[in-house]
């Protein structure tokens, strides 16, 4: 039986072991990497420097929460906006696994940079099984290059530690738990954000779409949940595809982005099936979507389980 209170101790005692002298923590405002910013915390406080960094390809609102969270659980953090170097390196950038490691290599590139500033010589992640499974390796074929593992560097002038390394989604969502953090239930979000939401080029003006389009996914889909329509999924967003189709706004033909809505059930992350929305729920989506978002003209629905899908499209 997995005892988090008993995970805890055990690293804050391991953190404290391999840490000597300062840290800096890679901090995205999820479940793992909060998780971990606080186990940390503990184990070193004033020799942690936790660091946030806003790449441009976050949720709505994100910056704003990761620091209202890191402020209400004492974490000594710093918000680094590095948006506009992120869509530079993403310039014309279609391949997935290139997207991934552009940006893992962005990451510890300015990770180093903040590091050098703190006088730390340790990266802590917030890595979790899942990460490094679907990464590949040894007799495991690769997945997909998380950013956080197959998509680092070769060559790193920081030393990695990764309290959480060999935990699944639910039971890091027990850590969080019995850590009092508030963001314990909140639904997975991928490492290299927007990036591969959008399907194809990253492009401030793409982003800024599938940004819109998720909110009204997460507000929809909690709304339904809140009134009993449908239990909540495990994780559900929306991804803009690569594609465009004729439509009509009011009586003119208008050639339109297209976005899929993607929710799906799960318990670890490793497999799962996908939500049966009741239909009037999608339908709302829908309108919400192809009204508020006037370069979309159609939105589908993925029904596809993992496998043979994953939970991402890319």
């Amino acid at each position: 039986m997995f005892d988090p209170k008993a995970f805890i101790d055990e690293q804050v005692e391991a953190i404290r072991g391999a840490v000597k002298g300062k840290a800096i923590l890679a901090c995205s405002g999820g479940v793992d990497s909060t998780t971990a910013a606080v186990i940390a915390s503990r184990a070193l406080g004033d020799r942690l420097l936790a660091v946030y960094i806003d790449t441009g390809l976050m949720r709505k609102g994100e910056t704003q929460d990761v620091d209202v969270t890191l402020k209400a659980l004492r974490v000594s953090h710093r918000i680094v906006d590095a948006s506009d170097e992120y869509f530079e390196a993403l310039k014309g950038v279609t391949d997935p696994e290139r997207k991934r490691h552009i940006i893992g290599n962005k990451f510890i590139e300015l990770f180093e940079r903040e590091a050098t500033t703190f006088g730390a010589e340790v990266l802590i992640q917030g890595t979790i099984a899942p990460d490094w499974i679907e990464s590949g390796g040894q007799l495991r074929d690769r997945i997909k290059s998380h950013h956080n593992v197959a998509g680092l560097p070769a060559e790193m002038k920081l030393r990695l530690v990764e309290p959480l390394r060999d935990l699944y989604k639910d039971e890091v969502r027990k850590v969080a738990r019995a850590l009092g953090v508030r963001v314990a239930e909140r639904q997975p979000f991928p490492g290299p954000a927007f990036a591969v939401r959008v399907l194809g080029e990253v492009t401030p003006e793409r982003v800024a779409v599938v940004r819109e389009a998720c909110a009204i996914v997460e507000e929809e889909l909690e709304a339904a949940a809140g009134k009993g329509l449908m239990t909540l999924p495990w994780q559900y967003f929306a991804v803009l595809l690569p594609v465009q189709s004729v439509g009509v706004h009011g009586d003119v033909r208008v050639y339109g982005h297209t976005v899929g809505v993607r929710a799906i059930e799960s318990v670890d992350g490793m497999s799962g099936t996908y939500s049966k929305i009741p239909h009037e729920v999608l339908d709302r989506i829908s309108v919400r979507i192809t009204n508020e978002i006037k370069s979309v003209n159609r939105v589908v629905y993925d029904v596809s389980n993992k496998p043979p899908a994953t939970i991402e499209w890319e």
